[in-house]
């Protein structure tokens, strides 16, 4: 039920270095909401036109969404860890992502032919 989906305009990484920032991303995700990692989904778009304040310099927009409401301190420290994450992998400064926190009703969530 958790997704954080990653849309950056850097170049496209070797595949390693993608499935390794996914790997780092969902376990802590998980970590951050206390769900079961076999429920979190990761997606990553790379190459995408994109600009931040007028530039082109490299950017990063990240959505995080879950079933269930996220409470201030937890999307801050979200907020910090995914930064760090995006800046060590991407070479994308913090100062430039940003990131959508969004809480989404059980009914509203759809897998496995029915809902949460």
């Amino acid at each position: 039920m958790p997704l954080i989906k990653i849309q950056t305009s850097a170049p496209t990484p070797e595949r390693p270095t993608i499935d390794e920032l996914l790997k780092i991303l969902s376990a802590k995700l998980a970590k951050h909401l206390s769900k079961p990692e076999s429920y979190v989904m990761t997606a990553f778009e790379s190459d995408v036109p994109m600009t931040f304040g007028g530039s082109f310099d490299p950017v990063c927009y990240i959505e995080v969404k879950n079933v269930g409401g996220m409470s201030p301190a937890q999307t801050e420290s979200m907020s910090q860890d995914f930064c760090q994450a995006i800046a060590e992998n991407l070479g994308v400064s913090p100062n430039r992502t940003y990131i959508e926190f969004a809480g989404a009703e059980g009914s509203m969530w759809g897998w496995n032919g029915g809902t949460f």
